[in-house]
């Protein structure tokens, strides 16, 4: 009678009468809800290994128990055991119908909240931060290694690095991930109204408190708290701040009891606080309750070998809804690019590259796309960019000297020059062309890594034909 009622409101069904055919169908078919009996057939075979072999499925099926042998004990071992809803028979048939469009409500709205996890934590992994310069691989092994402890963090850099990318990468890879993470940027509020926002408030503890409110360590509980630009907060707050370290409590404006919270800080600046600490604007003894874990990100300008995965990865990404040919680099553009000091890090970068997209009026990205003050500083013209120039080999990094060594004889005046090179005899350098074949293959390389091995998308980012790209992976194309 179930199954037929199912199948007329439009669900699929497959019915078992006894207990191993029914475990072996939840394997096959891995239902989204399952009705069961609390007893099976005949042998009495117990309808709670059901309820665990479908809460064991992935996802986890629903479940609805039915029973004849109702009772208060036989309900709570049910639910105890994973059901969803428990109906007694004889019941109706809308009960059950209302039963399972709940239980399948839930269902679907668990299946779309385990996605969408999934989703933020790989969005916010770790690896998906783009680098491969030394110092940022010792960010990823240090986010690795603290990830899963409850340790506060103190990240530091200059504005633009990515510190709030770290934050989330701490939070998403940790087991806090489930739970809220909670960023706010304490200089971007006055005193009075950081407090609230961090403690929360009582009715009435001020002008304008006309409800109770959490705060944001509340609000954070379980998971994660980001506090962001940390150096701007004032002594009252820093003091308050390592209290709520110190206790994990906090206590809301205008109220005598404390709140018991449970929160890992993960605290920013992009200042040394060492500095402040001397001056006076800083409490010492805050900074080492947050200074447990540092993490330092280096600036743009100190990994530069990671400016093409960059350009690749923002490129990608910024014209992913672009009409027309692909996007390439210009070679100007590309060396442009490599003289800038990046003052404003990735961030600048990153809206270099979204204005230039957006004002790219043909295939190729070049130098009159770029911001204004970048080509004022950098004291380039837009007009130096030609039409055919484009980035073949973006920067590869500086190549070891090779120069002979020349000596001036300061008593006559006479130079002499060494046979060797960084004490090398010239016989072991290599031809030029051997050397730039070498440099060229492992920047191939490095580019392939960074497009996934995507082809294409590499051919883009390095300005030359598909064709091309596969005769210099092959090693095919004539040597000059």
């Amino acid at each position: 009678m179930v199954a037929d009622l199912l199948r007329a409101d439009g669900h699929e069904v497959f019915p078992f009468t006894n207990l191993n055919a029914a475990v072996a169908g939840m394997a096959t078919h891995q239902p989204d809800l399952v009705v069961t009996d609390l007893y099976l057939d005949k042998t009495n075979a117990h309808g709670l290994e059901i309820i665990k072999k479908a809460r064991s499925l992935s996802p986890p099926a629903v479940v609805i128990v039915i029973t004849g042998y109702g009772s208060i004990d036989t309900a709570v071992e049910a639910m105890k055991n994973g059901a969803f809803d428990y109906l007694e028979k004889p019941f109706k048939v809308d009960e059950l119908r209302m039963c399972i469009q709940r239980g399948l409500t839930y269902s679907t709205a668990v299946s779309e909240t385990t996605f969408l996890r999934r989703q933020l934590k790989k969005k916010y992994h770790f690896s998906q931060i783009i680098g491969s310069a030394p110092k940022m691989v010792e960010v990823f092994k240090m986010i690795d290694r603290v990830a899963s402890t409850d340790s506060t963090v103190l990240v530091l850099g200059e504005s633009g690095t990515g510190k709030e990318l770290v934050a989330r990468s701490l939070h998403f890879s940790s087991r806090r991930q489930h739970a809220p993470f909670v960023p706010i940027n304490c200089s971007a509020l006055p005193e009075a109204l950081l407090e609230s926002e961090l403690f929360g408030h009582r009715r009435g503890s001020f002008t304008g408190a006309v409800a109770d409110k959490k705060g944001l360590f509340q609000e954070a509980d379980g998971g994660t708290l980001f506090l962001d630009e940390v150096a701007s907060m004032s002594p009252l707050l820093q003091s308050r701040l390592l209290r709520v370290l110190q206790e994990k409590e906090v206590r809301r404006v205008g109220d005598n009891t404390p709140v018991f919270v449970d929160v890992r800080v993960v605290a920013a600046c992009n200042e040394a606080l060492e500095q402040r600490i001397k001056d006076g604007q800083f409490r010492e003894d805050l900074y080492y309750r947050l200074n447990v874990i540092q993490i330092q990100l280096p600036a743009l300008r100190e990994r530069l070998d990671d400016l093409p995965l960059l350009v690749a990865h923002f490129l990608k990404r910024k014209s992913a809804g672009r009409v027309g040919a692909p996007l390439k680099i210009s070679r100007r553009v590309m060396e442009a690019f490599n003289a800038h000091s990046w003052p404003g890090n990735v961030r600048e970068l990153e809206n270099a590259m979204e204005r230039a997209i957006t004002l790219c009026d043909s295939d190729t990205i070049r130098l009159a796309d770029l911001p204004p003050t970048l080509l004022a500083k950098l004291k380039l013209s837009a007009d130096e960019d030609t039409a055919r120039e484009t980035a073949d080999l973006p920067h590869v990094g500086d190549p070891t000297p090779t120069a002979v060594v020349a000596n001036a004889d300061g008593a006559n005046g006479n130079t002499s020059t060494s046979t060797t090179t960084n004490n090398r005899p010239l016989d072991s350098i290599k031809p030029l062309k051997h050397y730039i074949r070498e440099q060229e293959q492992s920047y191939l390389n490095r580019v392939m890594e960074a497009t996934s091995g995507d082809k294409e998308q590499a051919a883009i980012v390095l300005g030359v034909s598909l064709a091309t790209l596969y005769r210099k992976l092959s090693g095919d194309e004539p040597e000059a």
